[in-house]
């Protein structure tokens, strides 16, 4: 196998929590990727993991014993589970079934990974992984909101076709995305991963979000808005050229994910919401996403077929507030919080509203009517005023990348002033 040394996992630890779901057959790869890199993987798999994959496969491409009984004597002797839990680094739990998370949320510890669990002082990580109905019932989502006040990390679901047949959020996160978020935990705040290690920005961490999200109806048809990207890219580039290490959470775009950039892609804002909640400890963030304010309360699972004069009626339910939860404080708020407000009518009076309602520090607002046969969501310019504790900017009309260098340049001078 060859390793690589050069990775940040390279000596690391993982007590690696194997749920009971069709999708822990990733975790196998998940080892032996991890393994080339360096990282020690101890497992513990559960009685509904055991289901899918063996201990046999498990220890052999981790090279260490598989863990799956708590009242085991020769384990309890030789690796008792308050040891397997404490000597990780980091503990991951994948597939992370509802029942799992909602065991971590009540805090019971009735088999070995839950009791790894309660017994561990080093940090959590889940992959969810679920039917899309489970994912987004409302005592799931309790449970998920639970977990991450508590401090648990989360490498968001992904969106598609499910095991079951049917399509929404609640795919494991594909190995590469799990891979990529092991190796941020990792990776120091100063790591030169940008363009521009030695930039005014080095050593920050700036989370971005941008584009629209994507809220199912049934498994063809979706709620979303006419977002680009476009201005939430540039952004991310113009702050990777000046030295910050850049974690862009990007809804559904047609744009190329920019290179030395840890791009996140997500569907919809309860997919967001948890990426944003993963990337977390930032020094900044920037919500430029022109997140959906509502989605479908529930989803169908076929195709709403079109009957003559009988309409469907959709109920809707409010989505995530992301730019207010990253404003608050006991998520571990970024030092400064940027939000983007979008508006047709009185922009200055309704960003100056958006900026006290959501705790944030500054707005950029944006009237988003077209010019000149250009429209500013999908277009290539956009016309902003900035508005920050020192008072409002009104910029000129000028390329998104030109907006972006402006905005980038703001922070570094906000960074020399604290």
């Amino acid at each position: 196998m060859a390793l690589s040394p050069s990775s940040p996992l390279a000596g690391k630890r993982l007590l690696l929590i194997i749920g009971g779901g069709i999708a822990a057959y990733k975790c196998l790869d998940l080892i032996r990727r991890l393994k080339e890199r360096g990282m020690t993987v101890r497992t513990i798999l559960t009685k509904g993991g055991a289901e899918f994959v063996t201990p046999l496969a498990v220890s052999g491409l981790s090279g260490e014993k598989c863990y799956t009984d708590l009242f085991s004597l020769t384990d309890e002797t030789e690796m008792g589970h308050i040891r397997l839990s404490r000597e990780a680094d980091l503990v991951l739990v994948a597939p992370a079934t509802a029942d799992l998370m909602a065991k971590m949320a009540a805090g019971i510890s009735d088999n070995l990974a839950t009791t790894a669990l309660l017994a561990t002082d080093k940090p959590v990580m889940i992959a969810p992984s679920m039917n899309s109905q489970m994912w987004r019932h409302a005592a799931t989502q309790r449970n998920f909101a639970r977990l991450q006040q508590d401090g648990i990390q989360v490498i968001a679901p992904g969106q598609g076709e499910l095991a079951c047949g049917e399509e929404g959020p609640g795919r494991l996160a594909e190995v590469d995305d799990m891979v990529r978020a092991l190796e941020q935990v990792f990776t120091p705040a100063s790591a030169p991963v940008t363009k521009a290690a030695g930039g005014p920005l080095h050593g920050k961490h700036i989370l971005i979000t941008a584009g629209p999200t994507h809220e199912a109806i049934d498994p063809v048809r979706y709620i979303a808005n006419r977002s680009s990207g476009k201005q939430g890219y540039a952004i991310a580039e113009a702050l990777r050229d000046r030295g910050a290490r850049v974690t862009l959470v990007s809804g559904p775009t047609s744009l190329t994910p920019p290179e030395g950039i840890t791009t996140v892609p997500v569907q919809s804002a309860l997919d967001m919401q948890a990426a944003c909640t993963a990337a977390l400890p930032a020094d900044v963030a920037i919500c430029v996403a022109a997140v959906a304010d509502w989605r479908v309360a529930a989803t169908e699972s076929q195709k709403i077929k079109k009957q003559t004069g009988d309409l469907p009626v959709l109920e809707l339910t409010e989505n995530p507030d992301i730019l207010k939860m990253l404003a608050q404080a006991d998520l571990g708020r970024p030092e400064l919080v940027v939000g983007f407000a979008a508006e047709t009518e009185n922009v200055a009076a309704h960003a100056q509203a958006k900026l006290k309602r959501k705790g944030c520090d500054w707005i950029v607002a944006n009237d988003v009517t077209a010019r000149d046969g250009e429209s500013v969501m999908g277009g290539d310019h956009n016309q902003v005023t900035l508005l920050t504790p020192d008072g409002a900017e009104d910029w000129n009309r000028a390329p998104k990348e030109q907006v972006a260098a402006r905005l980038a340049d703001k922070i570094i001078e906000y960074f020399k002033k604290s």
